[in-house]
């Protein structure tokens, strides 16, 4: 039976030690950054945000530790990158019930929300019920979850959703792995989407028009990006995202990125925190 609750990637996090930093780092590549917030304290994060039509792109810090904030801080441990992608939920509690009913213990739901400085003055609250996928589901190395906006509004505020770079959307998100068609076939089973093999790994959709999750094995991956983009890239788990620019000029000039292949330019992963950044025509 599909999952009913389950709509598509809503949002990539990428989580870093430096959350300050890491905005000033994105901002010079060409994305335009939200305003810093901070979650609810039993989360015990800060956040920056990059804003796309349907989806977008999160730097998360830990600033205080809570038992809720743990998976993240062991992740640092290792490195900084992306940590976890989340879907669109139009009910958490309706989605971890179906995670239930196939077996699955889900964390959450979990309601959390945080302050946001609005573009007119004073001061709203985006408010979140999230739940996520038992921590050893986590296909290639990276963890899923599902968020559930219940006030897209203040997430979504136009005045921060143009981009130097020109970025329209989360085109992919790429997954180094030793065994492509068996995390991809992994990803496919907990989010009931189809895994196909492509000329060069294995692909499942999100959902909808959202973004596609890509897996790829070392030589693949070699041969996709140049050593200079790969530089300061993990060896396994997510690694690169792809953003569809509706100007690839625009996004060569804005984000000093490398030109290679056919219409891709790329910001090497050294320079945004340990993920390749590649831009492709919208």
């Amino acid at each position: 039976m599909p999952l009913k609750h389950i709509l598509g990637a809503d949002h990539v996090v990428v989580t870093v030690r430096d959350l300050d930093a890491a905005a000033k780092a994105w901002a010079a590549i060409g994305f335009t950054m939200s305003p810093r917030g901070t979650h609810s304290p039993h989360l015990g994060t800060g956040n920056y945000t990059t804003m796309f039509g349907e989806d977008y792109l999160e730097l998360l810090g830990v600033l205080t530790e809570t038992d809720q904030n743990k998976p993240t801080r062991d992740f640092l441990a290792k490195r900084e990158g992306i940590e976890r992608t989340a879907f669109t939920t139009d009910d958490a509690a309706g989605g971890a019930a179906e995670l239930k009913a196939r077996g699955l213990e889900p964390l959450g739901p979990v309601h959390f929300g945080r302050p946001v400085d609005l573009p007119g003055g004073g001061t709203g609250e985006a408010k979140f019920n999230v739940f996520r996928w038992p921590l050893d589901q986590n296909p290639g190395g990276m963890r899923i979850f599902a968020c559930q906006h219940l006030t897209r509004d203040t997430v979504w505020i136009p005045e921060i959703m143009t981009h130097a770079n020109g970025a329209k959307r989360i085109a992919r998100i790429e997954i180094l792995t030793a065994d492509p068609k068996a995390a991809a076939e992994k990803m496919a089973g907990l989010i009931d989407e189809p895994a196909t093999e492509t000329p060069d790994g294995w692909r499942v959709p999100s959902g909808g028009k959202r973004a596609d999750f890509r897996f790829y094995d070392a030589e693949t991956f070699s041969a996709l990006y140049p050593a200079a983009v790969r530089e300061g890239a993990a060896s396994e788990g997510a690694v690169a995202l792809v953003i569809a620019t509706d100007d690839l000029a625009k996004a060569a000039k804005a984000s000093g990125g490398i030109a290679h292949g056919e219409e891709t330019v790329s910001v090497p992963a050294a320079r945004v925190n340990g993920v390749i950044v590649s831009f492709v025509p919208h």
